[in-house]
């Protein structure tokens, strides 16, 4: 779960990471009370969970009560990138005398936390990554272990920030691990994290990413999301209990079990196909689930065909097949279908689609024959 800025500071400030004072608004007028309680000169942020905010126009910095009016109305229904404004955080603007990069991000290749810094904060980390990686210090952290003061030390020698900062800097590191570890996210991110003139360090910015499988374990996190932000058929498929991942391609991908499904989506693009999601519809999937299945999968108007791979161990064929059948009955999909029943019922699941005669509806006896037919069918 990705949170906006100003959530992702009121996780921060649970953990004493300094931020600058600020507050949520939704309304212009909300926006220059904000701006009047806090002060001028303050800042007024679109909050929208993507980077580049600042060079499209997102981020102003208002002087009186009618620039922050003009600010807030200037922002408020912009578009970023796609994304578009409806909440604004209105905080004090900061005196900087330097600013750094810093994050927390779990590094799935090592099995282990890697924190890194660079002295280039204020600019995409992707760019300076590609033209400059040796900008960007780097450390792994044992999570048996811990983040220790020395790792902290190490990373702000060898990322070379001004030397009277080196021990506040490698304390802010110890905290934002913290976060990390504490409220069980994938990703704490710093861009900038800001050296003031008194040489303060702050975090001037906050990209959190939570597990959402560690939520109820968070309440508080858990309260943080909002439905209206999240992808509409991620939201559809969550509400009935389905694991969905949207992808980019044209083609809906149903399989029973998270491993077959990873490997139908590696099979279509061997065959020339783009996939348009990832749906696991889990062990023993009943009709009635495969139903829901396919109005999630047929929700995405991208989708141009349907491969359904399924291999029966306690998920049925036949109820598979039933799940198909009804779906057809209720919504009347519009493309085509490829189904591979194997396994448990296989049989009696592909006589009933032939006794039933859904109308693009073709079957396949091999894994490789049905992602061949349905890159086929989704083809232009």
């Amino acid at each position: 779960m990705d949170l906006l800025e100003y959530q992702g500071k009121q996780v921060f400030a649970r953990h004493g990471v300094p931020v600058p004072s600020g507050r949520h608004a939704q309304t212009v007028d909300e926006a220059a009370a904000a701006a009047d309680d806090i002060g001028y000169p303050c800042v007024i942020k679109a909050q929208v969970q993507i980077g580049g905010r600042g060079k499209a126009g997102g981020i102003q910095v208002a002087n009186n009560h009618n620039e922050a009016r003009e600010h807030a109305q200037a922002i408020l229904g912009m578009d970023i990138r796609g994304l578009t404004v409806h909440e604004l955080w209105v905080e004090g603007a900061s005196q900087i005398a330097s600013e750094y990069y810093a994050s927390v991000v779990f590094d799935r290749s090592a099995k282990a936390p890697l924190v890194m810094l660079s002295t280039k904060g204020g600019m995409d980390i992707e760019e300076v990554a590609e033209t400059d990686p040796g900008a960007i210090a780097r450390l792994h952290v044992d999570p048996l272990l811990g983040f220790q003061e020395f790792h902290g030390r190490r990373l702000a020698f060898e990322a070379a920030v001004d030397a009277d900062v080196v021990r506040p800097v490698g304390a802010m590191l110890a905290k934002l691990y913290e976060v990390f570890v504490s409220e069980e996210a994938t990703l704490v991110e710093v861009n900038p994290l800001i050296v003031t003139p008194e040489r303060q360090v702050k975090a001037l910015d906050a990209k959190v990413t939570l597990d959402d499988n560690a939520l109820f374990r968070h309440p508080d996190n858990a309260e943080l999301r909002d439905p209206s932000r999240e992808d509409p058929q991620e939201r559809m498929a969550k509400e009935r209990g389905l694991t969905y991942v949207k992808l980019d391609g044209n083609i809906g991908i149903l399989g029973n079990g998270a491993g077959l499904v990873m490997s139908t989506l590696d099979v279509v693009a061997q065959a020339g196909g783009s996939p348009a999601n990832f749906l696991d519809a889990g062990g023993g999937s009943k009709a009635e689930a495969i139903t829901s299945a396919v109005e999630v999968i047929l929700s995405n108007p991208n989708v141009k065909a349907v491969l359904f791979n399924i291999f029966g161990g306690i998920t049925r064929g036949d109820e598979v097949a039933r799940g198909l059948i009804e779906a057809f009955n209720q919504i009347s999909p519009q493309v085509p279908f490829v189904v591979r029943l194997d396994g448990t019922n296989d049989l009696e699941g592909r006589q009933l689609l032939a006794e039933a005669s859904l109308p693009n509806v073709f079957t396949e006896s091999t894994m490789d024959g049905a992602a061949q037919k349905v890159v086929e069918l989704a083809a232009p």
